[in-house]
């Protein structure tokens, strides 16, 4: 589920090196070459950053809004809509690894999420007929997640320098535990929906597994392209402070 959020800390961790406009208690600058003291801003920046910046245009990631997300598997198709992801706020930094000279950044964290909404499924799962539509809670505990960013640089139309993610890579753990709630699986069967359910939470790992990557695709594009907003509305030069790293 995703998990939408670990990109706010990069851009909190960017805005709490030199940009001027803004300057909330949460803003720590720190020499790019400085570790610890990264750590600690992007520490600091997260439950402030994820409740977004309007002036900026960068919205809201705890919560973040799921319209739809449709999930084709082997004999199911499951569509998550109206959703709400939170719990990003209170993720917890493992690790930090920032080093613009080559143009990467690299963020470990770990936090419990939940999702909240409505969902219809049709097909089959194991000798189960679904034809669910209802309710849908999805709580992950300890959701662990490491995302490799690589960054690149462009100018606009005005010859000012903006930051953008070239591309990215992430992998995940599924986590302590996954619980689900949803109602209605099996239309007219209320006690083979609770059978079916139980099955789904006796094997959550299995079940997260293939669930987890797709929403967590939808997640992470969201975010990145959240945090782009941020980079096109702030110049480059504004988000480093001290010698400027190249991107030639």
């Amino acid at each position: 589920m995703h998990w939408y959020l670990p990109f706010l800390c990069i851009a909190g961790f960017f805005i709490e090196h030199g940009f001027t406009r803004l300057t909330p208690d949460f803003i720590h600058p720190c020499p790019l070459d400085n570790k610890p003291c990264v750590m600690q801003s992007t520490i600091d920046a997260i439950p402030y950053f994820t409740k977004g910046m309007p002036d900026l245009g960068v919205p809201t990631l705890d919560p973040f809004y799921i319209d739809r997300l449709s999930i084709p598997l082997a004999g199911l198709k499951i569509s998550f809509f109206n959703g709400n992801v939170t719990g990003f706020r209170k993720a917890v930094i493992d690790n930090v690894e920032s080093n613009l000279a080559k143009r990467k950044f690299v963020l470990e964290f770990h936090s419990n999420v939940t999702l909240k909404g409505g969902y219809e499924a049709t097909g089959t799962i194991l000798t189960f007929p679904i034809n669910g539509e209802g309710d849908a809670k999805i709580k992950i505990t300890n959701l662990k997640m490491k995302i490799t960013m690589n960054l690149d640089m462009k100018s606009d139309d005005k010859g000012v320098n903006h930051l953008f993610f070239k591309d990215y890579k992430y992998s995940f753990g599924s986590g302590d535990k996954v619980q689900y709630n949803l109602t209605n699986l099996i239309k007219d069967s209320p006690e083979l929906s609770r059978t079916l359910l139980q099955f789904l939470n006796e094997n959550w790992k299995l079940v997260s597994e293939t669930f987890g990557k797709p929403i967590l695709d939808y997640a992470t594009e969201l975010a990145l392209r959240t945090i782009e907003k941020f980079f096109l509305a702030v110049p480059f030069e504004e988000l480093i402070e001290g010698p400027l790293p190249s991107f030639k």
